[in-house]
């Protein structure tokens, strides 16, 4: 079993950053590949950014070069930082973390979540 909490969004203006964060308890969180999924406005939920166990990541291509994925094991934690933030990003982003992974961004193959944080950008 894993817990994980999100904190870290907020509102910014368009071309702004953001830092989200996810705390993770319980389980040995090195095992786990993490990930961020967002749901916006009317729309499904998606795959944002992940990383493996090796430290490997994946980008979904709408936010490649501008969020960059990490992780610190020893602080079982997991971060997001979002540079250039476009209102299109606006929506409520999770925290996932899922063992034996393999195709990164699919949601189904992630087994324990966080509650979301919200980030709103304003054009």
């Amino acid at each position: 079993q894993v817990q994980l909490v999100e904190s870290g969004g907020g509102s910014v203006q368009a071309g702004g950053s953001l830092r989200l964060s996810c705390v993770a308890s319980g389980d040995r969180y090195s095992r786990y590949s993490m990930a961020w999924f967002r749901q916006r406005p009317g729309k499904e939920r998606e795959g944002v950014a992940s990383i493996a166990t090796d430290g490997s990541s994946s980008y979904a291509d709408s936010v490649k070069g501008r969020f960059t994925v990490s992780r610190d094991n020893s602080k079982n934690t997991l971060h997001l930082q979002m540079n250039n933030l476009k209102p299109e990003d606006t929506g409520t982003y999770y925290c996932a973390a899922g063992y034996l992974v393999a195709d990164h961004l699919r949601q189904l193959e992630y087994n324990y979540w966080g509650a979301g944080t919200q980030v709103t950008v304003s054009s």
